[in-house]
């Protein structure tokens, strides 16, 4: 059985908030003690300090790219990022958007 159905093209792009590079948006699909999902939309000339989560994050490029540590990530690559592991900064030349989970 399915527990939840989000159609992301019916959700409007939100203010990513003031933790975010100005301009980036953000599509919440999912927002829960079991974790979060969102679609991240970051602009071009995207910057974010190197930070640290106490959840996996895992990251996955639908569009675009950014880069970390000067190696550049692509649309359709994955990245798994466990608890406590610092990472970043990012930066993008291109913008892109990221399917980001927390749990």
């Amino acid at each position: 059985m399915v527990d939840m159905i989000v159609d992301c093209n019916d959700l409007d792009w939100q203010d990513a908030g003031e933790s975010y590079h100005p301009d980036t948006k953000i599509k919440v699909l999912r927002d829960d003690e079991g974790g979060r999902t969102i679609v991240l939309k970051i602009p071009k000339g995207f910057s974010m300090g190197g930070h640290t989560h106490i959840k996996n994050e895992q990251h996955f490029i639908l569009k675009g790219q950014y880069e970390i540590d000067g190696q550049v990530y692509t649309e359709r690559t994955y990245q798994l990022i466990r608890p406590n592991m610092t990472h970043g900064p990012f930066t993008s030349e291109t913008g892109a958007e990221i399917l980001v989970f927390w749990n």
